[in-house]
């Protein structure tokens, strides 16, 4: 079997991943970035989620690499694209309008981007991306069939020595020597095939004393996953798909805790839990379409783009029946499928059944933008997942270090000596696949602090995205880009630090210099460690 070796293995090319290759390059390491689909950049490309971001994102509450990115954005539709002169002079550009996100863009641009972004690194030679790879004995979100085999795996003295990888398409396996392990997967996949000790699911409030979470621990109380689409209207036209496979059965399909079938527009409110209709098109600012909307014709050239289009990621095909973590291949690959049936079904629906907003049924003019996400049908190319297996972390963030109502009289969460980098957004859980309800409540700006993300158990491995240490109720705030890609940032300058000091992430931990020395590189690169003053502004 090939062998080769690099000061940094990141496993998944996702968000996190991607500003951990960013981060450890630039302070002279060389890094082997795999990533399962052909597109990096997770959230913002392979699974097509228009950013989520805080308030203050334009001013402050981000890497100097975060805004960068957001910067070269709006550069690339300025420089490739036909805007309108207003357009094209606004400093905050919104490219598609949507009103989820302040930048609301093409997932397909943002590979772009961060394809310039980790440049640099390709052409100095630090970095190789190895592309529809990954970890030997994992399954594939975007080839749920792909048989990768199992892998016995040594890790007697709590160091990882060694990863196998495979190409999904080739099978051509490879074994990565690395000194540090970053583990960026989407569901944390490297955790239990090198026995690091980890957390799926809920925690118990005698665990954790969270004011939201479960009397007792329920690994199967994971968040549902998402399989998004790019959806265009051409208004006036019949593009009607075929009737999906399971059609009948998500139709008729109603959660105990929704006021209607799930595929129709009664929803609940997600701040107050109360019914309420969300239409695909309205006057109202909350109707779906424009919600993730990354497209808007109005903004380009006549002809340019001929028809809107929006991200479907939406209550209607949030998938919570069946649990994709910690299961077996068959049930994996069953999960994926019944998730991509409901998002056609979802399409099916909208377009034959769907109470117009005008009094008729049906939108036969939807069509999926099969250019916009890169993959064949329309979809992405792989599903969103919202919430990973956790590492059990010298440090875990808990709700009452971030929740509002916990922290009466504050304007941000209590200050960490410890942060590495600072993340803002609401607890925000989506429909559980053991049939638990929303959580979605307040929180104050938060830090991100060093010690969720050293493991317990193993030396030279470090979590780069949404698998550090955080519970079941704060994976719901630390889950978004920005914070994501904070992440992945700090780890990928920790592994960078560990090896040019001679030292492990649990020493940088224990001490106060070298934590303060860390502190001081990641501010030298930009990443943000502390909030203003908030109520001042």
């Amino acid at each position: 079997m090939h062998e080769v070796s690099c000061d940094v293995l990141i496993l998944g090319g996702g968000t996190g991943g991607c500003a951990a290759a960013m981060a450890a390059t630039s302070l002279g390491k060389t890094v082997i970035l795999t990533e399962e689909t052909d597109w990096i950049g997770g959230q913002l490309t392979a699974q097509a989620v228009p950013p989520d971001e805080h308030p203050w994102i334009e001013m402050f509450g981000c890497t100097a690499r975060y805004r960068r990115y957001r910067e070269l954005v709006r550069q690339f539709y300025c420089d490739h694209t036909p805007l309108l002169p207003d357009y094209r002079s606004n400093p905050r550009l919104n490219p598609g309008g949507g009103w989820v996100s302040k930048l609301c863009h093409e997932p397909r641009i943002g590979l772009q981007v961060l394809q310039q972004m980790l440049q640099p690194g390709l052409s100095s030679g630090r970095l190789t991306i190895l592309l529809n790879t990954l970890v030997e004995g994992s399954f594939s979100l975007s080839e749920p069939e792909f048989e990768s085999g199992a892998t016995d795996w040594s890790t007697g003295d709590e160091l990882i020595r060694s990863v196998p990888i495979v190409n999904i398409f080739s099978g051509k396996k490879q074994v990565v020597h690395a000194r540090y392990i970053l583990d960026a997967t989407e569901l944390g996949d490297l955790l239990p095939l090198v026995g690091a000790e980890y957390v799926a699911g809920a925690e118990a409030k005698s665990e954790t004393q969270e004011p939201n979470a479960t009397e007792v621990a329920e690994p199967d109380n994971v968040q549902g996953i998402t399989w998004c689409m790019a959806l265009a209207h051409d208004a006036g036209s019949n593009r009607v798909i075929d009737k999906p496979e399971r059609y009948e059965f998500w139709k008729s399909y109603k959660p105990e805790f929704w006021p209607g079938p799930l595929l129709g527009f009664d929803v609940l409110h997600a701040h107050t839990g109360e019914p309420r209709k969300l239409p695909l098109f309205s006057d109202n600012w909350y109707a779906l379409f424009p919600y993730r909307q990354i497209v808007d014709p109005s903004r380009f050239e006549s002809g340019y783009h001929p028809h809107p289009v929006t991200i479907v990621n939406w209550p209607q095909n949030d998938y919570f029946t069946q649990n994709i973590t910690d299961v077996s291949r068959e049930t994996f690959a069953k999960g994926l499928a019944d998730c991509y049936q409901l998002s056609l079904s979802l399409l099916y629906w909208l377009q034959t059944e769907a109470p117009r907003h005008d009094g008729g049924v049906g939108y036969p003019g939807l069509y999926l933008r099969s250019d916009i996400t890169g993959r064949a049908d329309g979809f992405a190319k792989t599903a969103y997942i919202r919430e990973s297996r956790r590492i059990r972390a010298r440090q875990t963030v808990l709700e009452q270090d971030v929740a509002a109502y916990t922290n009466p009289g504050m304007d941000r969460a209590p200050e960490l000596k410890n942060s590495v980098g600072v993340g803002a957004y609401r607890i925000d859980l989506h429909p559980s696949t053991n049939g638990a309800n929303t959580i979605d409540t307040s929180t104050l700006p938060f830090q991100i602090p060093l010690g969720s993300l050293v493991s317990t158990n193993r030396r030279n491995l470090i979590p780069a995205c949404k698998n550090i240490g955080v519970t079941h109720i704060t994976n719901g705030c630390y889950r978004l880009h920005p914070v994501e890609w904070n992440i992945g940032e700090a780890a990928g300058a920790l592994a960078a630090f560990c090896i040019s000091r001679d030292v492990e992430p649990a020493q940088v931990f224990e001490s106060v210099q070298l934590t303060t020395d860390f502190q001081a590189l990641l501010t030298e690169q930009g990443i943000e460690l502390s909030w203003p003053m908030l109520r001042a502004l």
